[in-house]
């Protein structure tokens, strides 16, 4: 009889994004002005992130060689995606399963300034994910719809 997969915490959804910008005021005229997201941390000028409330945006100013090269339209300016998840010790766990899948890791486990810890690894297509404990959003039980609730 196989070994018994030892059970992950549950995830509390794909609310973190992270995107590299060639301009970070206009991104931010954007992100902030027309769709009216408020300014969660602000670590330096190349770093901001933006929240909704229930989510986490975060804008990383390309390099000087990135902008050279990028050709809107034909170029991923994504950075990564998070899955948010309830505590430190769910991303130690998390990091500990994928580490014995011989899943790459990109970034191993690391607590941030912010108070948030996380790690990142690479999907088999290269994406980059994080999974991520933040110390604003986590805590956040979202419900879902009704229908979505009695489908499962």
């Amino acid at each position: 009889m196989p070994p018994k997969t030892p059970i992950l915490p549950s995830f509390r959804g794909l609310r973190h994004l992270a995107l590299r910008v060639t301009d970070m005021a206009k991104a931010r005229r954007f992100y902030e002005g027309l769709l009216g997201m408020t300014v969660a941390w602000e670590p330096d000028g190349d770093n901001v992130y933006l929240t909704s409330g229930c989510d986490n945006l975060a804008l990383h100013s390309m390099s000087r060689d990135e902008r050279a090269s990028f050709a809107p339209g034909r170029g991923q300016a994504m950075d990564h995606f998070g899955f948010i998840v309830e505590s430190e010790e769910a991303v130690r766990v998390f990091a500990r399963r994928m580490e014995g899948a011989d899943v790459r890791i990109v970034k191993p486990f690391k607590r941030h300034r912010d108070g948030s810890s996380s790690f990142y690894m690479a999907d088999p297509d290269g994406n980059v994910i994080q999974i991520l404990f933040e110390p604003h959003i986590s805590p956040m039980e979202l419900q879902k719809p009704e229908s979505a609730a009695s489908d499962v």
